[in-house]
């Protein structure tokens, strides 16, 4: 039988550790103790890269992989129309994106960089109007189908977003329009709202990165589809985004205080004559809106 410690042994052993001396551990003891060591420092590991493995995707690929397969561009890309038939097969990925979108919580916005948050509330607008159209896809002809009062997909909160219920108007005109958030008139090139007289759905996702020249590049197609921006006997007829949004357009962006101003940089893209450029420029010009068209983007239409 092997020999047994007495409890006299057992605290003899107790006070020599308590007193720092050398004490000997059992194998079983050592091994516990260094998978412990293991375990804290896997723990350790996957702490340190758990902010970059979880971080936000600000190149949106996701967003602009749906949009590259399903947006169709309209004369020489001056438009665009969305196949929302094909885009409802792919509503999966698209509710796949939208939640990463809703993830994102006040705080974490709060450390982007401002082309960061501005590319990730278009984006947002945009892929949650997507989502709406499918909710009644095909039994619709245009989003004011929803309803104006009751059923307002402008003020409906259908989805989430930093942190709290949210409705479309409450991205654009709540967060994007709010004085000194952004002052940026262009945003209204790129937000779109599914209708035919909307500035069109670009085929590509924002990103912080290249914003400035999205936007400008949208300004720029916009203005340059004269069935919705044209000079016609001496008048200059525009869009109706003109009308609704001039305060954003006449706030001081770039030193510009009219909408007229506003359109003299994009005189060229407006008519062709170069008297009728000259006009514009100079803001020697009538100018008459046009009537806007509610019908559905839709590619099979």
């Amino acid at each position: 039988m092997p020999p047994t410690r007495s409890r006299n042994d057992v605290a003899m052993v107790s006070a020599a550790c308590n007193e720092g001396k050398q004490c000997l551990r059992s194998p079983s003891w050592a091994f516990v103790s260094f998978a412990s060591f293991v375990v804290n420092a896997f723990l350790a590991v996957l702490w340190f890269y758990a902010p970059v493995a979880n971080a936000f995707d600000h190149t949106h690929v996701a967003w602009t992989t749906l949009l590259k397969k399903h947006v169709v561009l309209v004369d020489g890309g001056k438009a665009s129309k969305l196949n929302y038939a094909a885009i409802a097969q792919d509503r999966p990925a698209l509710k796949t994106y939208l939640d990463t979108l809703s993830k994102v919580q006040p705080t974490e916005y709060a450390t982007w960089k401002k082309p960061e948050q501005l590319a990730f509330l278009i984006n947002a607008y945009n892929a949650f109007t997507v989502e709406k159209i499918l909710t009644r896809y095909p039994d619709l002809k245009s989003i004011r189908d929803f309803g104006s009062v009751f059923g307002n997909p402008w003020k409906d909160k259908f989805f989430t977003l930093l942190g709290k219920p949210m409705t479309l108007d409450g991205i654009e005109h709540e967060t994007i329009r709010v004085p000194g958030a952004f002052d940026e008139p262009r945003i209204h090139f790129a937000v779109n709202c599914a209708s035919i007289g909307c500035p069109m759905l670009r085929e590509e996702a924002y990103v912080a990165d290249r914003i400035d020249r999205q936007l400008e590049e949208q300004a720029e197609r916009f203005l340059s589809d004269r069935s919705r921006n044209r000079w016609s006997d001496g008048n200059l007829e525009i869009s109706k985004i003109f009308d609704w949004y001039k305060k954003d357009f006449t706030a001081g962006y770039k030193g510009i205080t009219s909408v007229e101003q506003f359109l003299g940089k994009y005189a060229a893209l407006l008519a062709d004559k170069p008297d009728d450029q000259k006009a514009i420029r100079d803001g020697r010009v009538k100018v008459k809106y046009l009537d806007y068209d509610w019908a559905l983007n839709d590619s099979k239409r």
